[in-house]
């Protein structure tokens, strides 16, 4: 039991935090972008995921883009 314990002290010792997906890009909008464009120059594959995942950080709803609007382009 004493072993046990000695490991898990051992354990939460050295534990280290992660840190995760790492920082996030800012992005600052210019004139005629669109999410789409965005979304497919930042991410790999499929943009539908990046639009969604955009909009969703940064709260977006329907409309175009603000020139000058700084966005989070989440990991």
């Amino acid at each position: 039991m004493l072993l046990v314990l000695l490991a898990i002290a051992l354990v939460l010792a050295t534990a280290r935090p992660s840190r995760g997906a790492g920082a996030e890009t800012r992005y600052l909008v210019r004139s005629g972008d669109t999410l789409w464009a965005i979304a497919a120059a930042q991410y790999a594959g499929d943009p539908r995921k990046a639009v969604w995942r955009i909009s969703e950080r940064n709260g977006l709803r329907d409309g175009p883009l603000q020139p000058g609007t700084v966005l989070y382009l989440p990991q």
